[in-house]
């Protein structure tokens, strides 16, 4: 989950790596055991492995249960996207922050993002005012995406559904697939309590990571969360954006923790690297 920076905000809750669960209590995961041989794939993509767990993870709108994998805080990457990021004949080339993965969103297309308000995961009226100000964060720059936004249960058309899990704060999502965005985008109930700026940044955060792009801070996570180390810079799994810094970028959304303070908008490197993927 996006995390928040008790270093910088004492009177505030620090939020440990997935330390809150993503769904209602009665739909906890529970967490399986993992190889040294995965352990090692995961290393040689390119990720923090410190805090990796598989889970067995039901999604509160589909119903369905799948095994996941849990790491760096906010990240959910489903088995098989595992194997294809195995599988990728990705060449670095040139590319040598801001960071990407492998696996990124086919250019040039229209995506549609849903805000679901149904039941108990509906979003409340802070996320939904947040979501509509990230959508428009994405529409303002210069990328060869478009983005829609609707509000409603009937997400199975959408290519990005957000909607709300209990917890004290932060969200979680996943990487691009097979030219998609990750699809499901989870925002803790608490989010809202730090006020719809915030809320618009860890929306437009999560948002991020669907398109692909890493923490920027991933090689020393302490700079944003107070704590934490290197979420791991081999492979592809973490690919430097020519024109961004390969240094600490404060005002960045992709952070890795966020404070009480953020005014929901992209720092000029986020922008720099969205339009150089995109």
């Amino acid at each position: 989950m996006r995390r928040l920076n008790l270093a910088l905000w004492s009177v505030l809750v620090m939020f440990l790596a997935f330390g809150f669960t993503s769904c209602s209590t009665e739909d906890e995961p529970q967490a399986d055991e993992i190889s040294d041989e995965v352990l090692a794939q995961f290393s040689d993509l390119g990720f923090d492995v410190s805090d990796i767990q598989m889970i067995n993870h039901r999604n509160p709108l589909t119903g369905v249960s799948s095994k996941q994998y849990q790491l760096e805080g906010d990240i959910l990457i489903p088995e098989h996207q595992m194997r294809e990021m195995l599988e990728s004949t990705f060449e670095l080339g040139q590319l040598q922050e801001q960071y990407r993965t492998s696996n990124l969103v086919s250019n040039n297309q229209t995506i549609s993002v849903i805000g679901y308000t149904g039941g108990s995961n509906a979003l409340d009226n802070t996320m939904r005012t947040a979501l509509q100000w990230a959508v428009n964060n994405y529409n303002r720059i210069n990328i060869g995406l478009n983005f829609t936004l609707a509000f409603g249960t009937n997400y199975q058309s959408y290519d990005m559904v957000v909607y709300k899990v209990s917890g004290g704060g932060g969200g979680s999502a996943g990487f691009p697939s097979g030219g998609n965005p990750y699809k499901f985008i989870q925002i803790q109930s608490g989010t809202s309590s730090y006020g719809t700026n915030t809320t618009e940044h860890v929306i437009t955060h999560e948002m991020g990571h669907c398109l692909g792009l890493r923490h920027t801070d991933y090689f020393n996570r302490s700079l944003s969360c107070g704590s934490g180390g290197n979420e791991g810079s081999g492979g592809v799994g973490a690919i430097h954006i020519p024109g961004t810094p390969t240094g600490f970028d404060a005002n960045s959304v992709m952070l890795s923790c966020f404070s009480a303070n953020e005014d929901g908008e992209f720092g000029s490197y986020d922008v720099t690297a969205l339009e150089y993927l995109y």
